[in-house]
């Protein structure tokens, strides 16, 4: 008989109700996870100071919202992917562990305090998301654009990446966060367009990929991001489509990670992709010709998200170099 410890980085262990709209939802047994992705539990020094500093600050950031595998790593690196706009998302999608509901109104003291944050860590690069906030007019975006202008007044070397949510039917936002011009505009499909109506409900795949076509469009300069869970039931390809529709979207940055279930709740694991699997999804993304590629099973849209932007730039300044 095996035993499931689930750590709760947030509120020293103790449980809370996250998902009430998923209650109704029949158990999917949790599988028991391979070797290939089991990690240890943090407890590096370092982890614990990047904890009290995103506390001391009052913010939420995603590694301990969607129960990321790879906190420990990360934070005892002093790399936090920090999620702004609260901790409650408007959406209810399958595979997502972060809250339910309906969301506090935005914090006007926010952008500062994570561009304080960032400044105390020393970051090169930073990397912000946040929830879906369909109650608001704008989804959020004007918010976006002030953290980037306040990490660019405290921090003009660093480098900012964000996650953002899809703007579904909100007119002129995402011109309003392009102006802002991020380093990386991340926008996750998450998977592939058959699987959307029972994995991401809330969400529409074209939309998505218009999204990041719409970026490029208006700011050629900045770099674009996509990100892929896997061992949902998708099937190869199906994968090598979507791949093929981030190319024509121009689409420079592709993740692919395995597909972890939070708990009995949400989406269960159709199957867990092996090491050598997704060794070969990279080889088709960078036959393909994304810029940068990574995927294995605990790659996850931020992760080592440093390195990969020096890489990333690299690789542009190459091809533009052979372009020549």
């Amino acid at each position: 008989m095996s035993t499931r410890v689930e750590i709760d980085h947030r509120k020293g262990g103790t449980s809370r109700i996250r998902h009430p709209e998923k209650a109704h939802r029949p158990d999917n047994p949790i599988a028991r996870k391979p070797e290939w992705i089991r990690v240890r539990a943090p407890n590096h020094p370092i982890y614990h100071e990047t904890r009290s500093l995103m506390r001391d600050n009052k913010l939420v950031t995603v590694c301990e919202e969607a129960a990321c595998p790879n906190i420990g790593e990360c934070w005892s690196q002093r790399h936090a992917t920090m999620m702004i706009m609260g901790e409650i998302c408007t959406r209810a999608c399958a595979f997502c562990n972060v809250s339910t509901g309906l969301p506090k109104p935005l914090d006007e003291g926010e952008p500062e305090r994570v561009a304080e944050a960032v400044a105390k860590l020393g970051l090169r690069h930073v990397v912000i998301t946040s929830v879906d906030r369909d109650d608001l007019t704008d989804g959020g975006a004007l918010h976006f654009a002030r953290v980037i202008q306040a990490i660019r007044t405290t921090s003009p070397t660093t480098t900012i990446e964000i996650l953002t949510p899809d703007f579904l039917r909100k007119d002129k936002a995402l011109e309003v966060v392009v102006a802002a011009r991020p380093d990386v505009f991340n926008h996750n499909l998450e998977t592939v367009p058959r699987l959307y109506p029972t994995i991401r409900p809330g969400a529409r795949y074209y939309q998505s990929m218009r999204l990041l076509d719409r970026v490029k469009q208006m700011d050629p300069s900045i770099f674009t991001k996509s990100g892929l869970m896997l061992g949902l039931g998708e099937e190869k390809m199906e994968l090598a489509q979507v791949m093929d529709d981030l190319r024509i979207a121009d689409v420079d940055f592709i993740t692919m990670g395995q597909y972890l279930q939070p708990t009995v709740k949400h989406a269960a694991v159709a199957r867990f992709v092996t090491p050598d699997e997704f060794e070969d999804y990279g080889t088709m993304a960078r036959v393909k010709g994304f810029l940068q590629v990574s995927a294995s099973p605990l790659t996850r849209s931020s992760y080592h998200a440093d390195t990969d932007f020096a890489q990333l730039r690299e690789a542009r300044n190459k091809r533009l170099k052979e372009a020549q």
